[in-house]
C-alpha cells in the first residue's frame, strides 16, 4: 500500500487562529473596569493566556465610557465606544 494511504489524514488549520481571538463589546461593558487591555482580558478569563491579538466586535451594547488600549476594533465597535464618550488608544 502506498505511503500516502497508510498515513492518517492531516488537514490544514491556521496557526494564527491559536493566537488571536474575538471579544464582544457587550462582554467589555459587563466588566467594571474603565480601562481595558489584553492583560485585563486575560485576568478576567475572557481570552486564553496564549492569545496575543484580540479584536473587539460589535455585538451587544455599551452604556459607559471605556478606554480600550492595544486592541483591534471593528468600525462599528469603534463608533459605539466613541459615541458614549470612550476612546481607543493604539
Amino acid at each position: 500500500m502506498p505511503l500516502q494511504r497508510r498515513l492518517p489524514k492531516y488537514g490544514f488549520t491556521s496557526r494564527k487562529a491559536n493566537f488571536s481571538d474575538e471579544v464582544r463589546l457587550g462582554d467589555l461593558d459587563a466588566l467594571s473596569m474603565g480601562v481595558i487591555d489584553l492583560d485585563i482580558l486575560r485576568s478576567k478569563k475572557l481570552v486564553d493566556l496564549r492569545v496575543r491579538h484580540v479584536k473587539v466586535i460589535l455585538k451587544g451594547s455599551v452604556s459607559k465610557p471605556l478606554v480600550i488600549r492595544g486592541l483591534l476594533l471593528t468600525k462599528g465597535a469603534r463608533a459605539a465606544v466613541e459615541a458614549v464618550g470612550g476612546r481607543v488608544e493604539e
